[in-house]
């Protein structure tokens, strides 16, 4: 009887490794489909950005230099989310947002671009598409906190070490975007 005690004992640990296992994968596959939905709508911003440009263009003739940065920007952002690189993404993604604050701050002097609906609709989707970026990252984060936790947290990290689960790096970006704007000066010329 105590023989039959300790392998049902012994049943029990191994179906609760196994448990943790199979949660860890779950969690592993879940920061893979959140980072996919995001490189989706990476892709598809990247896609509209020189539709954007392009119709810049025939308003702004001297303000090329604003739309090369946006263009490097994006050039930026692509490289870094090919090679999912975290920290050179969000710095991308910043460095993108900053020249696109800067592009809609001087389509102001352009009432005839402001006004074009080709312009206006790219401007809208771009902006849908940031949301949803934004939207989805925060479900990764999520994600990616929940990971790093379960492997550090015991008994998960005997598994966690056991069959090498790594700890998954979070989507940031520069401190400068999460401050809060400063109204008034959004509007001092």
């Amino acid at each position: 009887m105590p023989l039959l005690i300790f392998f049902a004992l012994i049943v029990v640990v191994l179906v609760y490794f196994v448990m943790i296992y199979n949660n860890l994968v779950s969690l592993k596959h879940n920061i893979g489909r959140a980072w996919s939905n995001i490189d989706v709508l990476l892709k598809q911003r990247h896609d509209e950005l020189p539709k954007l440009v392009e119709t810049c263009k025939h308003y702004m003739q001297f303000e090329a230099e604003t739309l090369e940065k946006i263009m490097l920007a994006r050039g930026g952002v692509a490289q870094a989310r090919e090679q999912r690189d975290m920290v050179a993404l969000g710095a991308a993604e910043q460095q993108l947002r900053s020249r696109l604050g800067a592009l809609y701050a001087t389509v102001e002097a352009y009432p005839e671009l402001r006004a074009n609906m080709q312009f206006q609709h790219l401007v809208g989707r771009i902006t849908q598409l940031e949301n949803d970026i934004a939207d989805r990252r925060e479900f990764y984060n999520d994600t990616v906190n929940v990971n790093n936790v379960r492997i550090e947290q015991f008994p998960d990290v005997i598994v966690a070490n056991a069959f090498h689960f790594k700890p998954a790096q979070l989507l940031e970006f520069d401190s400068h975007d999460k401050q809060d704007v400063s109204v008034g000066t959004l509007f001092q010329r």
